[in-house]
């Protein structure tokens, strides 16, 4: 019997151990405090990324917007990373030259061109991008 005692003691402290969560304590307030800065570091650094895929490649990618400047910036990586090339950029025939056209996904769910609105409303509404080939794309521009 004394041994079963003694294996109840070191049962119940090594249950004692296992509850002690977050030592040493912290006041609530404190925690609090620490955890809005974390969240504001977090949102401060963090990049928007999106998926990438272009039709007929084997992989996806994800790219980090924030990185990019302007639109050919982007467009060059991207020409960089698949290995094609777009054409030139017009509002009324789209991207003429390639076979391929740079869409993406707005929040709304829509396709759109890339280029079709200012780039800082790009990086506000994009949640994906993909390479289409030329003739789906046909419908897309913002045509007149």
């Amino acid at each position: 019997m004394a041994f079963q005692r003694d294996g109840d003691l070191n049962l119940e402290a090594t249950e004692l151990r296992a509850q002690v969560v977050g030592w040493p304590p912290i006041r609530s307030y404190r925690k609090n405090c620490l955890q809005a800065k974390k969240m504001e570091a977090e949102a401060a650094g963090s990049g928007i990324y999106v998926k990438v895929s272009m039709d007929g490649a084997p992989y996806l990618r994800k790219i980090d917007l924030k990185v990019y400047k302007d639109y050919p910036e982007l467009l060059k990586a991207l020409e960089d990373m698949f290995k094609f090339k777009v054409g030139e950029y017009s509002e009324r025939e789209g991207y003429n030259g390639s076979e391929f056209a740079p869409t993406y996904e707005d929040k709304d769910g829509d396709w759109m061109l890339v280029g079709d609105v200012p780039w800082d409303m790009f990086m506000n509404s994009c949640k994906r991008l993909r390479i289409m080939k030329g003739s789906e794309a046909r419908g897309l521009g913002c045509a007149v």
